[in-house]
């Protein structure tokens, strides 16, 4: 089993910035691919950004720019450092980790993190 927790969310005014980390924790093999996805209420889970273990990396288009991803594969964790945040940036974030727990193809897990509130606001 992988446990998946974000931290570092909270109230800030337009154009400051966030940075929210990411760890997971358990019975990890590799880790393919970790990322972030946020969802306002009402709407449908968005991805932000992902980041592979060859660090390639991915954004949506409307944070391309702003927020930066990172990953620390020692530590099995990633980070997202948001700048320039807008009232539209407000949602829950939730962290992805996309690996295997063995070297068995039967292992692979695909974890999510409980969210952690990002608001922006003045």
């Amino acid at each position: 089993q992988v446990h998946v927790v974000e931290s570092g969310g909270g109230l800030v005014q337009p154009g400051g910035s966030l940075r929210l980390a990411c760890a997971a924790s358990g019975t990890i093999f590799t880790i393919n691919r970790m990322g972030w996805y946020r969802q306002d209420p009402g709407k449908e889970r968005e991805l932000v950004a992902t980041i592979t273990s060859g660090h390639s990396i991915n954004y949506a288009d409307s944070v391309k720019g702003r927020f930066t991803i990172s990953r620390d594969n020692a530590k099995n964790m990633v980070y997202l450092q948001m700048n320039s945040l807008k009232p539209e940036d407000s949602a829950v974030y939730y962290c992805n980790v996309l690996g295997y727990s063995s070297t068995s193809s039967k292992s692979v897990f695909d974890s999510w993190g409980q969210g952690t509130q990002v608001t922006v606001s003045s």
